[in-house]
């Protein structure tokens, strides 16, 4: 079951990293009919509800390496299994961005220079936002993701329900975050464009790992402290 898992995780990242970076990329500024903000906030937050539905059951839907380290530090998920989750997560948004890369390239003017989706601070924030403050809302979107998904799908909570409310807190992350910075709060989904764009992009991927890594576990964390009775190991099905 290790390498369904592995697989599951993989695939769901790739849809993940492609539905949502390339809303951005190909449909946001499409001319008059174009999806903008909010629909990329909401392409983004789709594309977990449509997985944690198709893969949660095999590998608990992850799709992020900050979920993975804060369940584990939340005690919903074997530390073990850390390294295997992420290098899948990175493979599978790596994938993601190259496939996204090819067909975004066929259009005329296509300028990977441009951002091509990718994360930033400073002078490559949208709003132009420093690194602190980036770094802080980083931290704190991620740490609120956290907390909701610990909740959703802790054993009390309402069955069946827990994919909608994680996405629809996807949502509301990037509806907030999107103009700071472009919203990652997914080490995975930054680290596939950010090998396409290079230079500034790789320079400034290191934000977009440490920040959110520390949120989740804050959030694993502050979660484990409210409710401390057991709730299930969110991991999909059992390994063998």
């Amino acid at each position: 079951m290790g390498m369904k898992k592995y697989a599951a995780e993989a695939i769901g990242t790739f849809w993940l990293t492609f539905a949502g970076c390339g809303s951005a990329v190909i449909a946001a500024g499409f001319p008059q009919v174009g999806i903008g903000l909010v629909g990329v906030a909401f392409a983004f937050g789709l594309s977990v509800v449509t997985m944690a539905y198709a893969i949660g059951h095999i590998s608990g839907c992850h799709l992020n390496p900050a979920v993975t380290v804060g369940l584990a530090a939340g005690g919903r998920f074997p530390a073990g299994q850390i390294l295997p989750y992420v290098i899948a997560q990175v493979v599978g948004a790596v994938v993601a961005a190259w496939l996204l890369y090819v067909i975004a390239s066929g259009a005329p003017g296509f300028d990977v220079s441009k951002g091509f989706a990718s994360n930033g601070y400073d002078a490559h924030s949208p709003g132009q936002y420093s690194m602190m403050v980036c770094f802080l809302t980083e931290v704190v979107m991620t740490m609120m993701f956290l907390f909701i998904i610990m909740g959703a799908t802790h054993g009390r909570a309402p069955a069946g329900f827990a994919p909608l409310a994680i996405g629809l807190a996807l949502v509301m992350i990037h509806l907030v975050s999107i103009p700071v910075t472009n919203t990652s709060v997914n080490p995975a989904r930054s680290t596939g464009p950010a090998l396409f764009v290079g230079g500034w992009a790789l320079s400034q991927l290191w934000l977009f790992w440490v920040a959110p890594l520390i949120g989740g576990a804050l959030g694993g964390v502050v979660y484990r402290w409210l409710s401390e009775e057991p709730a299930g190991v969110v991991a999909g099905v059992k390994t063998a």
